[in-house]
C-alpha cells in the first residue's frame, strides 16, 4: 500500500501524463475523425435496437472528455494528497481552458468548446473522488484488521 502514499512517484507520473494529453489536445485534426463514421453507424444500430435518443454522438463525445481527465484528477490527488477536491477541479478547469484556448488560437481544424472545459474539469473531480473513495475503503479495512 506504500505505492499509494509515494507522492514523488505520482508527481513524476503526473508530468508524464501531460505528454499524451497534450498530443490528444493539440493533434491537428479531431482525434475522433478516423472513427466518426463507424461511431455514427454503431449509434444508428443501437438506436434501432432500443437505445434512447439521448445516447448520441454528443453524449459519447462529452463522456470521452470526462474520461480523458479522470486519470489526471486521480493522479493529481495521489501526487498532492492535501490539495483538496476544489483545487483539483480548478486545476482541471485551468488545464482544459488552456487546451481549448490553444485549439482556438492555433488549430484551424479544431474548435474550442466551453462544454469541453466543464466536462474535462468534471472528469478531474471524478478521478479525485475515486481516489478518495479508495483511500477511505483502505483505511476502513486497516482499521477493521487492526492495522495489518
Amino acid at each position: 500500500m506504500k505505492y499509494l502514499e509515494s507522492s514523488g512517484l505520482w508527481r513524476l507520473m503526473l508530468v508524464a501524463m501531460l505528454i499524451p494529453l497534450a498530443l490528444v489536445a493539440f493533434w491537428p485534426s479531431p482525434v475522433d475523425a478516423p472513427v466518426q463514421g463507424h461511431l455514427t453507424s454503431i449509434l444508428k444500430f443501437l438506436h434501432a435496437h432500443g437505445f434512447p435518443a439521448w445516447f448520441n454522438y454528443q453524449f459519447v463525445e462529452a463522456s470521452a472528455n470526462v474520461m480523458l481527465f479522470v486519470p489526471l484528477g486521480a493522479v493529481t490527488a495521489l501526487a498532492f494528497p492535501k490539495i483538496g477536491l476544489c483545487r483539483i477541479g480548478i486545476l482541471g478547469l485551468i488545464i482544459s481552458g488552456c487546451i481549448e484556448l490553444g485549439q482556438m488560437l492555433f488549430l484551424d481544424n479544431r474548435f474550442a468548446s466551453p462544454l469541453d472545459v466543464v466536462t474535462n474539469a468534471g472528469g478531474a473531480v471524478i478521478g479525485a473522488l475515486l481516489v478518495d473513495a479508495v483511500h477511505k475503503r483502505l483505511q476502513a479495512r486497516r482499521n477493521s484488521t487492526g492495522g495489518l
